[in-house]
């Protein structure tokens, strides 16, 4: 139990040093549904160490690629589980696999999806129309009475949604559905790590058992449904 708490002070050391380190990383630190900065209960089916390292995996990426390819490229960095999904535009296919083997190089990275784009980057107005439908997205899952909304996270690119989490196969297909339909989507891509229906037992009985996990303030491979 000390070894678990140690290193979970350490990672999340970590990764506030790391977001000091970015320019544009700004606000409140996220873990698994639990803003760091106000004793928020944290859900999630991930460990809270593989939240950890998922939050410092993104940091790590994102400082990386800006080191390496400054404002040549527009790369967003989702990591579930230690797997990493890249999003995004590159000018060439030679950026778009450098990008992936420096981040297949970053510490707890387990897997990488390179969906990198070789294209001009969108508009703003094209970008803004995207987190439109990530909104729109998030709140078709938190309407559906038949799917945990909170294990999910959704990613919308030039009018893709993708969707990565811990699910069982019912789960993902029902999604799917459920995305396919939301106004304003062209595909959906699902990134997930499938799990049983009796892991996905296991997992809410002993969340339903167990007390609440509060974290207290810091101090200062993918396939597609159409």
């Amino acid at each position: 139990m000390k070894a678990g708490m140690n290193r979970l002070a350490c990672a999340l050391g970590a990764a506030v040093l790391l977001c000091s380190s970015l320019p544009a990383c700004v606000g409140p630190l996220l873990v698994g549904g639990a803003m760091l900065g106000g004793a928020i209960v944290a859900t999630d089916r991930r460990t809270s160490g593989a939240q950890l390292d998922d939050e410092a995996i993104e940091l790590r990426v994102s400082n990386q690629i800006h080191n390496n390819f400054g404002t040549r490229v527009r790369v967003n960095v989702t990591s579930y589980n230690r797997k990493v999904l890249l999003t995004g535009e590159v000018p060439n296919l030679q950026d778009r696999q450098r990008v992936e083997e420096l981040v297949d190089a970053v510490e707890n990275v387990n897997a990488v999806v390179n969906d990198l784009a070789v294209i001009n980057s969108p508009s703003l107005l094209e970008r803004s129309a995207d987190t439109l439908i990530t909104g729109r997205v998030k709140a078709a899952l938190l309407d559906t009475k038949d799917l945990q909304s909170s294990a999910f996270k959704v990613v919308t690119e030039r009018s893709t949604t993708y969707l990565m989490g811990r699910v069982t196969q019912r789960e993902s297909d029902r999604a799917a559905e459920v995305v396919r339909s939301t106004s304003g989507v062209k595909k959906v891509v699902r990134v997930f790590d499938i799990i049983s229906e009796q892991e996905l037992a296991r997992l809410q009985s002993s969340g339903a058992n167990a007390q609440p996990a509060v974290l207290q303030p810091a101090v200062p491979a993918a396939s597609s449904a159409n």
